[in-house]
């Protein structure tokens, strides 16, 4: 009996740490790149010295630092209320039925060197042939959070993502170039999207409605945008609500390819 009480406490010992570690993936992969990440940094250490004091007994400053966590409770909610939306859409957008997507939700489990299915450089050419004619663009691709929510707002699609494609799609002249397209698996599966705008007021008056809703989906999800100016022609890569900066389209695209694996 108590042999086998000794394994099942190993058994959900390493059932527990298996948990935190995807628990804390979760959170890390949400707050990288982002000034959360500093605020989660601190409230680690915050939490780490509580336990420490009562650890070592020091029983007032262990009753301060313990009402400062439960009353900033309320307020880290309000801080991170951005990502705790984008954390509950990734949990309820999971799809556990479904193998691809199963796997999708595990991405720090592959092997170094697998490398996306996606079409990269086809994608950052047609950009790049529609910067040069001023040709406005957005492309959202989808990574982990499921998009079917804004794919049902436009026309559904199932076409291999090829350089023609994507540049025939945004032609001025052709039905579908209003609004953005949705690319999952090296295939577009919508046009003429409709994404949610970010209410977002320190954007620079010079981006437009494609940018804000680039800007808006990207809060909303881990999904990835790529934007072409109408007025300037230029190339914008937004992620994490955020824009990345990047020198050349062979820059872009090995930007894209780390985010996608």
């Amino acid at each position: 009996m108590d042999f086998l009480n000794f394994i099942d406490f190993k058994i959900t010992d390493i059932l527990d740490i298996v948990l935190v570690a995807v628990l804390l993936y979760y959170v890390y992969k949400l707050v990288r790149g982002s000034a959360a990440i500093n605020i989660f940094i601190g409230i680690v250490i915050v939490w780490a010295f509580w336990k420490l004091t009562e650890l070592l007994g020091m029983q007032m400053i262990s009753s301060i630092v313990g009402a400062f966590m439960q009353v900033g409770l309320i307020a880290l909610i309000i801080v991170f209320q951005q990502e705790i939306r984008k954390f509950l859409l990734m949990i309820g957008s999971t799809n556990f039925a479904n193998k691809r997507n199963f796997v999708k939700h595990f991405k720090f489990l592959k092997q170094e060197g697998e490398t996306t299915s996606i079409n990269v450089e086809a994608i950052v050419k047609a950009c790049e042939k529609m910067s040069t004619s001023k040709t406005g663009a957005i492309l959202v691709i989808e990574r982990g959070n499921s998009l079917d929510f804004i794919k049902n707002t436009g026309d559904r699609m199932n076409i291999e993502v090829t350089q023609p494609i994507i540049e025939s799609i945004f032609y001025k002249n052709s039905p579908l170039h209003d609004g953005a397209a949705v690319i999952v698996d090296n295939f577009i599966v919508a046009t003429r999207v409709i994404l949610p705008v970010t209410n977002e007021r320190s954007i620079p008056l010079r981006y437009g409605l494609r940018h804000r809703a680039a800007i808006g989906i990207t809060e909303k999800t881990d999904a990835l945008c790529l934007v072409v100016s109408e007025e300037t022609g230029q190339i914008s890569y937004i992620k994490n609500g955020e824009f990345i900066l990047f020198e050349s389209g062979i820059q872009l695209i090995t930007l894209l390819k780390k985010d996608l694996v």
